[in-house]
């Protein structure tokens, strides 16, 4: 074997050997168990009423577990109460108007004006008549010009009586125009609208708790004077319990989402809890103060959230905890 063909198998050797070792050392790497340390995530709520009021009473203190839909605090609803009634007032008078426009004019009335038509054509035919008879004694010259003036004017005016009546008939014969059916409808829901208003605001005198959670903050007493969006609580939410952590891009590969971790609390170092990854933050960040591990406090890290399968009341917001990954 020639020199050169020598040092050509020593040459792979030496790369089939780096190869072997990079392969066991990625493998050992990728093996070993992962830790992370983080925090049970605080998430906080302000509530507040929509309204401006007086508020009138308040039902938890700090410190008080609440319960979705529990009501905390109450405002005096006397102007909200007196709105209502006003807003439904309005709507039952605007909704008697639209039906007595969809309806029509009812018959007595018709009559009524019916009757007043045949009035003013007889009075229209007396003025007529008289008129005529003053104008044959003026071609006798038995009458002034004035006197047949006057006949004339009456006649004229009880023409126009006679015509105003008429158009009245037709009028309550005809009904309600379309348009004026429209604009009695229009009117209708607006008031409506006025009303699911006034009632919207009534029931926002009343302040709801919108999830599970702990009062952390009570920041104002009965008596007070409140604008709209005033802080009254601040709570602290239970449910979902989420916990932040960080990890780094070289085992960035191992935070798949849905992936079952253990949890462990100072407090309880022999319990773990259990949780999932539900969200891995795509954009790098440095890493936050308050990670501790040396390797992370100069590196980028990816955010991690991990949702607690089985919470308990030990499992304080703001919780320091250790998670283990498992082994591959």
């Amino acid at each position: 074997m020639s020199k050169k063909k020598v040092l050509v198998i020593i040459l792979a050797l030496i790369l089939l050997a780096g190869a072997v070792y990079g392969w066991n050392s990625y493998t050992s790497r990728n093996n070993q168990n992962l830790t992370l340390y983080g925090n049970v995530d605080i998430r906080t709520v302000n509530l507040s009423f929509r309204v401006n009021g007086r508020l009138a009473s308040l039902n938890v203190d700090e410190g008080d577990m609440v319960t979705p839909g529990q009501l905390l605090g109450q405002l005096d609803d006397a102007p909200f109460q007196n709105s209502v009634l006003q807003a439904k007032a309005n709507v039952e008078g605007l909704r008697a108007k639209l039906a007595l426009a969809e309806e029509g004019y009812r018959a007595e009335e018709i009559a009524q004006v019916r009757a007043a038509v045949e009035q003013s054509q007889s009075a229209y035919d007396y003025a007529q008549s008289f008129y005529q008879r003053q104008l044959g004694l003026w071609k006798t010259r038995a009458i002034s010009a004035n006197t047949l003036e006057d006949a004339k004017n009456a006649r004229d005016q009880a023409k126009a009586t006679l015509q105003s009546a008429k158009d009245k008939l037709s009028q309550f014969e005809s009904g309600y125009r379309p348009q004026e059916i429209a604009q009695a409808r229009a009117a209708l829901a607006e008031a409506e609208a006025v009303l699911k208003q006034a009632e919207l605001n009534l029931s926002d005198t009343r302040l709801i708790s919108p999830s599970a959670g702990t009062i952390l903050t009570r920041a104002v007493e009965p008596g007070s004077m409140l604008s709209a969006s005033n802080t009254v609580f601040s709570l602290s939410l239970t449910n979902p319990v989420w916990i932040r952590a960080y990890i780094s891009e070289i085992n960035l590969s191992r935070a798949v989402p849905g992936i079952e971790l253990e949890i462990y609390t100072d407090a309880s170092p022999n319990q773990p809890y259990h949780g999932t990854i539900g969200f891995v933050s795509p954009n790098a960040e440095f890493t936050p103060k308050n990670v501790e591990t040396p390797e992370l406090r100069t590196d980028l890290v990816y955010r991690l959230r991990i949702i607690v399968t089985d919470p308990d009341d030990h499992l304080r917001q703001g919780m320091p905890v250790t998670i283990a990954f498992p082994s591959h």
